[in-house]
């Protein structure tokens, strides 16, 4: 399993508030270029993020569904991206001092082809892509915190 953490100059809620925002994936999670739509009730247990990943003309069209919710700390994805597979994306949001959080990504391919290929390499593909992913998170977070 790949892991990346960071520390975001923001409130565990602040931040959790852009993990709920679906709309936003694409601005933040690397490798999403498109939120199709985005349930109502996103990202209550069961919803759907329906998205494209990757570049044009290879783009996929496939749904990230959530596993388990507990805000402000923890959410669970499940990201498709078939027919290369899915993976188990766990993000977990800890406060670390007054107004900071600590942000966990922890991300594993669960099947499809891309599980078969899990390699050191693969995980540090998936290590660098996650550091973007959590620089562009805490870009995000700390914005809407001097919006306030």
């Amino acid at each position: 399993m790949a892991i990346v953490e960071k520390v975001i100059q923001a409130p565990p809620q602040q931040v959790f508030d852009v993990l709920a925002d679906g709309w936003t994936y694409s601005d933040w999670v690397v490798g999403t270029v498109h939120v199709r739509d985005v349930d109502d009730a996103w990202p209550r247990v069961g919803t759907r993020l329906h998205h494209k990943a990757g570049p044009w003309p290879f783009s996929l069209q496939d749904a990230s569904t959530v596993l388990a919710c507990e805000p402000p700390h923890r959410l669970v994805l499940k990201a498709g991206l078939w027919p290369a597979g899915e993976a188990t994306v766990v993000f977990t949001l800890e406060p670390v001092g007054d107004g900071v959080t600590r942000v966990r990504i922890g991300e594993e391919f669960a099947a499809g082809p891309l599980r078969w290929v899990r390699t050191k390499l693969n995980d540090l593909v998936l290590h660098q892509r996650n550091k973007e992913t959590l620089r562009r998170l805490s870009d995000i977070a700390t914005r809407q915190k001097a919006d306030r």
